[in-house]
């Protein structure tokens, strides 16, 4: 399965990029593997902001397994090095652009395809996935990666702005529940926070 764009409406197209292991084996393997989640970008930026309103996401509304663990990273840098480590897979949530679809649109790619790739692979952040795995690999560092993207409107807004556009935060919900069905498909699923009523 290569990269997968899903609409704000739910939809999913699939776009070839390059070749995963399959959801089954990956299931099969995953139960007891460490899984990292970084949420990537500046709440300040407006939509840059979005990996850190999924972190929020997710921890109001998700009780998190024991072998699952949330970040929220701001940017990706090499002092994350030692998660790649300590980590079997590496998730990161970050906005994208330059894809030519509409703000809102959710894409799943592999850590070289948003690197080494434009257009619909376009992180907003100069060092990517793949980049911290390079550098890993030479301290004899290894894990698995995994990319999930949306399509921003406005990244670089001219003042300091706390939120998102509209048409992004309301396809918030659907990046949130796309990271939530990516950790299903590992085996470690997401638990839903019980609502007290008062």
């Amino acid at each position: 399965m290569g990269e997968q764009k899903a609409e704000a409406s739910g939809r999913v197209e699939e776009v070839p990029v390059s070749e995963e292991t399959p959801a089954t084996e990956e299931c099969q393997e995953s139960a007891l593997r460490r899984i990292a989640v970084f949420c990537v970008g500046n709440k300040l930026m407006l939509d840059d902001g979005v990996g850190p309103a999924v972190y929020e996401e997710l921890l109001a509304r998700y009780e998190v397994p024991e072998n699952v663990e949330l970040f929220d990273v701001g940017c990706l840098s090499m002092d994350l090095l030692p998660y790649v480590d300590d980590f079997d897979m590496i998730l990161t949530v970050d906005a994208v652009d330059g894809t030519d679809a509409e703000p809102g649109t959710v894409f799943r790619f592999q850590p070289d395809a948003m690197a080494r790739h434009s257009g619909a692979t376009a992180s907003l952040h100069d060092l990517k996935l793949v980049d911290l795995f390079d550098a890993a690999l030479l301290l004899g560092y290894k894990a698995e990666g995994l990319c999930l993207g949306m399509q921003v409107e406005n990244p670089s807004p001219a003042v300091v702005t706390v939120g998102l556009t509209p048409k992004v935060a309301d396809a918030l919900p659907l990046l949130v529940e796309t990271v939530a069905g990516e950790l299903a498909r590992l085996g470690s699923p997401l638990t839903a926070r019980v609502e007290v009523s008062a």
